[in-house]
């Protein structure tokens, strides 16, 4: 509230915010004159205020921005241009060419550009006749919940966000997709939505990335910002009336640029801060002061009109007595405070760069239990949204009025209205839907969700809705079944998923207490319907989970409704004692090999109910298991180790254990003949090979040339020729350069997966220095003395990977008829490259087709998978985003092909449930069997002390008798103590 008293300074302030104003309108109208770096030197005409603490941090950082052309103001390209003017008078141009070049500079409000010139495609190996289109695009049953912002509404039906390298735009009542692919390959980094509606922003990642603005219902390409940032956008922002649009840069540069994105061109350019920038808002109410917040500051913009031009002057927040904090939300008042979020939950007014005071609930309890992650004002009240799962409404007047009433800085108040949506929700950010007469919210869930909220806070209000459930961070593992278009995938959040990937449909999720790192879906040989997948816990626990159709089920009070699909626990045990990584059942299916980072392998029999036959050991932590193929004549198993062994275990032996047999007390199997091969780096001799090679064609090639350079000497001079071409020749002559030295890294790659490729033969792909081939090796003869720490094998074979150098192959699926082999890229992207039918030997890898799909940064491929009829290819990723690709055209696509979920069997419903594994640190199989060994010995001492005991105890009594009868007896003839008993 303002007094009457201060009536002229505001009309004085807003004299001078109205001379900025039409400033800041005069720059956006005229473009920037383009200006040649060679011509002239560009002046850095940012003039920040910085605090003491910042200074000697940004000094360096502001020297690396002065070359970036933009950073002048339009008034100060002006004053260069009227430099240039003076220099040349001799050359004036007419009004009429001046206002030639002007129309000509000016960006036609018609212009758009061509989307499929702009969009990223596939590469495809020239001359290799692999179509464009091999993989399609047709539906992702992923979310990156934890990406900042990634929930932005066009209308009503509307919703878009980032998925990997696409913009997916999701009509709320059909559930239709539509895709946008980044133009860089790279990824997206973040989007923005215009005021109006009418445009949106893809700000995008990779070198120099571009942020394009896109026509809104149109779909069109209509202007592009070039040079904003060097890798990645981590914000944008729109001003009140859309004119203007702010961008801030993610690592390394930060820099904040203000865009007239109409004419594509920057008005003012700075860096933001030297430390990681959340994001970048205008001010609703004055477009000349924008906030910056993040990493442990805040910090308060002015474009500022100086004697030299149109600057951008900051100013960094001082916490004062209150703790440094991160901070996710911000909004700013009308009277130019800035309300903020904290850490720990509470709420700061900043006034003038200071805290003028912290609020918190009475009994000082914080406003919320956690971050608080947006605040927003609307209809004249404030809403915070909270990382505990609460929204709260607050009195606008009461927080713009605050101040502190003592040393404390503390002010408490209390919310209007609260809304706590549902236990486990982690709230990201919110926007609201515009329905005309209703209230409704969407809500982005870190933890996996999207939900519509209802914030009315009237006796009708209905209860929050979960619209869509996802998988929340990365997806460790993806299955697809033998039978029918099902798709399982579990991840880190604990839950396990199953999807109808044909008809694009979610169908069923069940969540446990930990969370899950490995899938394999169990064989019709040992399921005929193709109903059980099995599933492996970071806690070293499997579950055999049954899919089902419960609607067949009958039907009693108190069930809820019935899912598409169901998931009944069959078995559970726990093999292992640190995280399952790998899960294979052998090629008939009586056994099933589990492996562990616990450095274990253990084998159980199928058909006995999964009776545990026992376990070995391994060198290193287990990655990958596979089982031979029916056309190796010896059933082998194939356990390959992240450090750089791989060891191949014969089928092992199922004979008969009596559970009471005192010999066995362990389940460790000792007496299996196991190959081992340890992978010695051999990348230094392959590049030295092929630079003695490329050498030896070079030479080769300078020996035609000098013969024929003789030739021509000696056929026009003679002898005299002959003479000039030793004397060229010696002249010429230039020392080698060394071969590159042979060098072996002194901790080994991690070995990232493998496969057979005949009997006793296999391929792995390398990470780190590693990396960039396809290694071939193959068992050397069983040693059994030999020592495998002191083993040092080197592959026979390799395949050179283009472009693989620091983005190696983290895992490979083939086509049914092993004449394509599918690749998940560390960086995201599919690799398909085109063999001969059954040839696992790979004789022919030069053509191939590649595509950026998952995140560039963070979305490595952990599964790639066909489906059962090679019509589907199902990719998911660590950025928590599931692809499916159709590798038909689309017009087949279009019979409205379903998946089958079995039918439940009967009796299901009735059957008991076997008791679970909840505890973390409950007992493995192995610890259990140790234990009652343990605990079975220990009742044997205690029996055999017992004994003792009782007959120390009998012995005493008759000696104790003895004593007396002693003492009863006469003096001279009673037996004396030579010895005294303590």
């Amino acid at each position: 509230m303002k007094e009457p008293d201060d009536q002229d300074t505001d009309r004085k302030e807003s004299d001078r915010s109205s001379s900025r104003r039409q400033s800041l309108k005069s720059s956006q109208s005229a473009p920037r004159t383009s200006i040649k770096e060679d011509d002239k030197i560009l002046e850095d005409t940012t003039n920040e205020t910085f605090t003491e603490e910042e200074e000697s941090n940004v000094e360096e950082d502001d020297s690396s921005l002065e070359h970036l052309e933009g950073s002048s103001s339009s008034s100060q390209d002006d004053h260069v241009g009227s430099t240039e003017k003076s220099q040349y008078t001799e050359t004036p141009h007419s009004a009429e060419e001046e206002a030639e070049k002007e129309v000509k500079k000016k960006i036609s409000q018609s212009f758009f550009y061509d989307y499929k010139e702009l969009v990223s495609m596939p590469f495809v190996t020239p001359d290799s006749n692999i179509p464009l289109n091999l993989l399609t695009l047709v539906h992702s049953f992923g979310y990156d919940c934890t990406r900042r912002a990634n929930l932005q509404l066009l209308d009503s039906n509307t919703m878009m966000y980032i998925a990997g390298n696409q913009l997916i735009l999701l009509n709320l009542k059909t559930k239709e997709q539509f895709y946008l692919r980044s133009s860089s390959g790279r990824g997206i980094g973040i989007i923005g939505v215009h005021p109006e509606k009418t445009y949106f922003t893809v700000a995008e990642k990779g070198v120099s990335p571009k942020i394009i603005i896109y026509e809104y219902p149109s779909l069109k390409p209509y202007r592009i910002l070039r040079d904003g940032t060097d890798l990645a956008y981590a914000y944008v922002d729109f001003n009140y009336d859309g004119t203007l649009l702010a961008s801030i840069g993610g690592n390394p540069d930060h820099t904040l640029t203000i865009w007239n994105w109409k004419e594509e061109q920057p008005i003012l350019r700075t860096k933001a801060f030297s430390q990681e920038v959340f994001k970048v808002t205008f001010n609703p109410d004055n477009d000349e002061q924008l906030t910056t917040s993040g990493s442990g500051h805040i910090k308060f913009w002015e474009m500022a009109l100086t004697f030299t031009g149109l600057k951008l002057q900051g100013s960094l927040g001082r916490f004062g007595k209150t703790a440094t904090t991160d901070i996710e939300g911000y909004m700013e008042l009308p009277d130019g405070k800035v309300l903020s979020g904290s850490e720990w939950g509470n709420m700061l007014v900043w006034e003038a760069g200071l805290i003028k005071v912290e609020l918190c609930r009475a009994g000082n309890i914080s406003c919320h239990q956690g971050p608080i992650n947006q605040i927003m004002l609307d209809e004249g009240e404030v809403i915070t949204v909270g990382s505990d799962g609460c929204i709260r409404i607050w009195d606008f007047e009461t927080i713009d009025t605050a101040d502190a009433i003592d040393e404390s800085g503390l002010l408490e108040i209390e919310p209007i209205n609260e809304l706590q949506v549902d236990k486990n929700v982690k709230l990201f950010s919110m926007i609201k839907m515009n329905e005309t007469g209703h209230n409704f919210w969407l809500a982005q869930d870190a933890n996996g969700a999207i939900w519509k909220l209802d914030l009315s806070f009237s006796n009708i209000t209905q209860d929050p809705e979960c619209l869509f459930s996802f998988h929340s961070g990365a997806i460790e593992a993806l299955v697809v079944s033998p039978l029918t278009y099902l798709m399982a995938t579990t991840g880190l959040d604990c839950s396990v998923r199953i999807y109808d990937f044909a008809s694009k449909t979610p169908l069923s999720h069940v969540k446990f207490k930990q969370g899950g790192t490995a899938l394999a879906w169990v064989p019709r040989l040992v399921s005929y319907t193709g109903a059980q997948i099995i599933v492996g816990f970071e806690d070293g626990v499997v579950r055999i989970l049954e899919l089902y159709d419960p609607k067949g089920l009958t039907i009693f009070a108190g069930r809820k409704k019935f899912l598409d699909a169901d998931l009944h626990l069959k078995y559970v045990f726990k093999p292992h004692t640190a995280h399952i990584t790998a899960l294979a059942y052998e090629r008939d299916g009586e056994i099933l090999a589990t492996g562990s980072q616990d450095e274990t392998v253990f084998f159980f029999d199928v058909e006995k109910d999964y009776k545990p036959i026992g376990f070995i050991t391994t060198p290193g932590p287990v990655c990958q298991l596979v089982w031979s193929p029916a056309s190796h004549l010896e059933n082998t198993l194939l356990i390959i180790c992240e450090n750089g062994y791989i060891l191949e275990a014969p089928f092992p032996s199922t004979k008969e254990e009596e559970e009471g047999d005192p010999n066995v007390v362990s389940y460790e199997i000792k007496d299996m003949h196991i190959k081992c091969f340890h992978f010695s780096s051999v990348k230094s001799k392959i590049l030295r090979l092929i630079e003695i090679e490329k050498r030896k064609k070079q030479k080769e090639m300078k020996e035609k040339e000098r013969e024929e350079r003789r030739k021509q000497l000696a056929a026009a001079m003679g002898e005299d020729g002959e003479k000039e071409f030793h004397e060229e020749e010696e002249e010429e002559e230039e020392e080698e350069e060394p071969l590159p030295e042979i060098f072996v890294p002194s901790t080994p790659c991690h070995i990232l997966c493998g496969f057979y490729s005949g009997p006793e033969k296999f391929w792995v792909s390398l990470g780190g220095y590693d990396a960039g081939f396809l290694y071939h090796c193959k068992f050397p003869t069983y040693g059994q003395n030999s020592d495998i720490t002191e083993k040092k094998d080197e592959p026979f074979d390799f395949r050179f990977l283009e472009d693989t150098e620091d983005n190696p192959i983290h895992t490979i699926t083939f086509s049914i008829n092993k004449d394509m082999m599918f690749c998940g890229m560390q960086d995201g992207a599919i690799r398909v490259y085109i063999l001969s039918q059954t040839d696992l030997s790979l004789k022919n890898m030069e053509n191939y087709w590649h595509f950026n799909i998952h995140d560039s940064s963070y979305g490595c491929i952990k599964g790639i998978s066909t489906s059962f009829d090679d019509r589907f290819l199902v990719t998911a990723g660590a950025d928590s985003n599931i692809f499916v690709f159709s590798l038909f055209p689309e017009v087949e696509l279009r019979k409205g092909i379903k998946a089958k979920v079995p039918s439940a069997r009967f009796g299901i419903e009735t059957e008991p449930i076997p008791q679970d594994i909840d505890d973390p640190k409950a007992y493995s199989i192995e610890d259990a069997r140790k234990k009652r060994e343990h605990d079975k010995l220990m009742k044997e001492v205690e029996e055999i002390k017992a004994g003792k005991r009782e007959q120390l105890r009998a012995l005493r009594n008759e000696f104790q008798k003895l004593l007396q009868m002693n003492e009863e007896l006469p003096k001279h003839m009673q037996f004396k103590r030579t010895v005294s008993l303590k």
